[in-house]
């Protein structure tokens, strides 16, 4: 089966697919961590996606050219091919020492030659965390590359966050096209979804909390107490990991926090968690982007990336064909 095209009609980019949505095959071992990149193209749930090295190869950080040449060669003859390459910065070089930017820029060189092996747009980091010094550093080699680093914020990192700020400050300040902004869209959750509620509520969270979870997801004091909880050591040790997923990737903002920003943003992560849309939870925040996109000439990477995979047992290639499906719609209506 070969991808399925973009509708031509939607006025967007190419709706991709990461390979992270498949990581629980990935953790299983039971095909090559390769196999199921290609497979994504090959089934025809996505021309286009996205890849996390560290998932494919073993050897990743230090990957060789022409491992990642062959899987562009695969992936070219399904159909498709690379947009954006998950990158990694590893600050220590032991315990007790912090790596300095030299030895960052050397840590980080390798992957971009694996990005630019790959065919890829760029590379995507955690906004912030390269630092203007070795943004500045790297800047050449992304020209000479032609690739584009990606910040991505995420969660409560939005522009005007006290913890945020100095970062989407130093990306503007730098003003140049190889290096963006990539949003997701776990930023612009107006409820927590159906599913991780139920899993929540499961797993023992009390059942205060749990109604201020339901019906006051937007008010910053349900942040409050969430952290309270947390710091009570009342979080049932199970579910201690998804329950930090309120803190680090669930954000309650609007488009309108992001509107300032939208001329340096050159992706986004349509981040979804199941497809349960209840009070349009799921679908009104894609909406409302098709909303703002429109007015901005926007022609970069859009990425349909699936965190629910944390404690949903469904398959990751019916849940994102149906979900590139409904987020094209969404775009479009918008």
């Amino acid at each position: 089966m070969s991808p399925e095209p973009e509708a031509p009609s939607s006025g967007f980019p190419v709706i991709g697919a990461s390979a992270f949505n498949w990581t629980p095959q990935v953790i299983r071992a039971e095909r090559a961590a390769t196999d199921i990149a290609v497979d994504i193209v090959a089934s025809g749930v996505s021309a286009l996606i996205e890849v996390e090295p560290g998932q494919l190869w073993r050897s990743f950080p230090a990957t060789r050219a022409d491992e990642a040449a062959l899987l562009r060669e695969r992936l070219a003859a399904a159909g498709g091919r690379v947009s954006v390459v998950g990158a990694s910065l590893d600050e220590w070089a032991s315990p007790a020492r912090r790596r300095s930017d030299e030895e960052r820029l050397s840590f980080l060189l390798p992957q971009l030659r694996v990005a630019h092996a790959l065919g890829a747009a760029g590379l995507r980091l955690p906004l912030g965390q390269a630092g203007p010094e070795l943004l500045r550093r790297v800047l050449p080699h992304l020209h000479e590359l032609d690739l584009v680093l990606f910040e991505e914020a995420q969660g409560g990192q939005t522009p005007a966050a006290t913890g945020s700020a100095a970062a989407y400050e130093a990306l503007a300040a730098l003003d140049d096209p190889h290096v963006r902004l990539l949003i997701d869209i776990s930023m612009l959750m107006p409820a927590l979804p159906v599913t991780y509620l139920q899993e929540l509520e499961r797993g023992g969270v009390p059942s205060m909390l749990m109604e201020r979870l339901r019906s006051e997801w937007c008010d910053p004091a349900t942040q409050g107490a969430v952290i309270d909880l947390l710091r009570s050591g009342g979080v049932p040790g199970p579910i201690h990991t998804l329950y930090m997923d309120m803190i680090v990737r669930s954000g309650r903002s609007s488009v309108d926090d992001i509107r300032p920003v939208l001329p340096l943003v050159g992706g986004f992560h349509l981040k979804f968690w199941d497809l349960e849309d209840a009070d349009g939870r799921v679908w009104q925040p894609v909406r409302d982007l098709g909303v703002a996109l429109t007015t901005t000439g926007f022609d970069g990477v859009l990425t349909s990336e699936w965190g629910g995979h944390e404690w949903l047992d469904a398959d990751p290639a019916e849940m994102t064909r149906a979900h590139i499906a409904g987020a094209r719609e969404a775009l479009a209506s918008g």
